[in-house]
């Protein structure tokens, strides 16, 4: 009879030596093996790079790739020494599922890349790239959304393993990285330093994610200084309330938990809907609106009444105020949403609220979410300062983007329609939308009634020598504009589809979107 011991299939105590050797080589890649630079990250408020990976991911489902990676620099550091401080070559990659309690795991599932900023403070090397490259192609073969964390100082320049002639720009990372998210869905997180071509990998995500503590540029003290253009602290190179107004950023979380709160938050919207979901009462948007006319109101109250609760999430705040844009669900459906906000500019569209307008239309026609738009607005922002800023061009824009959606679009009209403005906030055209409606305090015309009378009966309103007169005739020719421009009389001559109760809202954009 044969000793299975002596079998040379036999597994055998040295396998299981093998198998311990592993997985004592991935344990020094986790936070157990690293507690000084554990610490030293935690003393700076910040959490680690693995605690961010835990709260964003299901647990248990992360599968990771390239986790043994070290940087490539054993022809000057021990393996040792390399195993110990440049775990994984400063960059987490895997698949997991996110959000599959709501939606499933076959819909929650997702890839994910968190960079380390505790290894090499998360520059980014030889192996970095590499796996970079190979999660890029994992999630642009298997059509999966993307989240990163992008806090690093760009590119890494001790990486002496690899001997190489010329400029060290044989890197496909950030072509491919551009050309998934052209392609899926992608959201950037950042907290900490993002510098080089860290900023570049962040500033080409769909939703762009920093903390109150980001600084973000495309170059970081050293490049800036090399280039001959002064000293600086990192502190003061894109610090967040910059690049928050300046588009770059979408959304600015207090901290890391609260943006990885809305990291998946938001990656729920490509998800699919929910069931269970609450609302406000919807009887008080009858008398949400002034009885005047002129005087302004919170549309952001308007917004709230209408979302399910506490699904507004609102993009991109602090640039282009004059139009509000998020994504929002009703009877937890989601969809896009764009709002003029009358408190700023009288909701005159500007050049700003152009391009940010644009790109959040093209946004939800790629992620495929309907999109509701509350128009209230005097048309475009004209004048020679709005020219200087290139008006023809970002306002052209919006028409461009409308033209080019796929997704269906519902239009309310919560007060003024006007002009080129109103025509572009529904997708181009009031025939553009499945159902173009109207609260009765609607109103359209070709221009701001107040600026059409001066102009259309300028004439009229010199000849009334004696002020109060002038004042009257303005007043009654006003009057007459509004009634003809009314939103009963413009659903008469089909311009709209409906005049609609505001309390019935919710309903009627389901309805048309079913």
């Amino acid at each position: 009879m044969t000793n299975n011991s002596d079998h040379p299939f036999n597994p055998g105590k040295g396998n299981l030596s093998k198998l311990e050797d592993v997985q004592a080589q991935q344990a020094m890649t986790l936070d157990a093996a690293r507690q000084e630079a554990v610490s030293k990250r935690h003393a700076s408020g910040y959490r680690t790079a693995r605690e961010n990976l835990a709260d964003l991911v299901d647990e248990g489902s992360f599968i990771e790739y390239g986790q043994l990676a070290v940087a490539a620099q054993r022809a000057r550091r021990s393996l040792e020494d390399l195993r110990s401080n440049t775990p994984a070559d400063g960059v987490i990659t895997g698949l997991a599922t996110i959000n599959a309690g709501q939606f499933g795991d076959s819909r929650a599932a997702a890839a994910v890349i968190v960079n380390d900023y505790t290894v090499l403070a998360g520059t980014q090397g030889f192996f970095h790239h590499l796996k970079l490259d190979r999660i890029i192609h994992v999630a642009m073969e298997r059509r999966l959304p993307v989240v990163m964390y992008t806090e690093g100082g760009g590119g890494r320049p001790g990486d002496t393993d690899i001997q190489i002639s010329g400029g060290t720009l044989d890197v496909s990372s950030f072509v491919q990285w551009a050309n998934l998210c052209n392609t899926l869905p992608t959201i950037a997180v950042n907290n900490g330093y993002c510098f080089a071509g860290n900023a570049a990998l962040f500033g080409c995500a769909d939703i762009r994610i920093a903390t109150r503590n980001s600084w973000i540029g495309m170059a970081g003290p050293a490049m800036i200084e090399g280039g001959g253009l002064g000293q600086f602290s990192p502190k003061e190179i894109g610090p967040a309330e910059v690049q928050s107004g300046n588009a770059v950023i979408d959304l600015v979380a207090d901290d890391e938990a609260q943006a990885t709160a809305l990291a998946k938050q938001l990656l729920g919207y490509t998800q699919g809907e929910i069931a269970d979901w609450e609302c406000a009462d919807q009887e008080t948007l009858r008398t949400v609106m002034p009885a005047d006319r002129r005087y302004a109101y919170d549309v952001r109250r308007i917004i709230h009444t209408i979302a399910d609760k506490d699904s507004f999430i609102e993009m991109t705040r602090a640039f282009g105020g004059a139009v509000i844009t998020g994504f929002i669900r009703i009877q937890g459906k989601p969809m896009g949403l764009l709002a003029n906000d009358c408190r700023v500019l009288g909701g005159a569209v500007d050049c700003d609220a152009s391009a940010k307008t644009s790109r959040f239309i093209g946004l939800c026609d790629k992620l495929g979410l309907p999109l509701l738009s509350l128009c209230d607005t005097p048309g475009f922002m004209v004048g020679p300062d709005s020219e200087k800023q290139g008006a023809a061009l970002h306002m052209a824009g919006l028409f461009k983007a409308g033209a080019a959606l796929a997704v269906p679009v519902v239009t309310v009209i919560l007060r003024k329609a006007y002009g080129l403005g109103a025509m572009a906030m529904a997708g181009g055209s009031l025939k553009v939308p499945v159902f173009t409606a109207a609260w009765p305090t609607g109103e359209t015309g070709p221009m701001g009634l107040e600026g059409a009378v001066r102009l259309g009966f300028k004439k009229e309103l010199e000849a009334a020598a004696d002020p109060s007169e002038r004042e009257a005739l303005f007043n009654q020719l006003l009057d007459e504009m509004y009634q003809r421009g009314k939103a009963t009389e413009s659903a008469a001559a089909t311009e709209i589809d409906a005049v609609i109760d505001p309390a019935e809202t919710r309903k009627v954009v389901l309805r048309a979107l079913a």
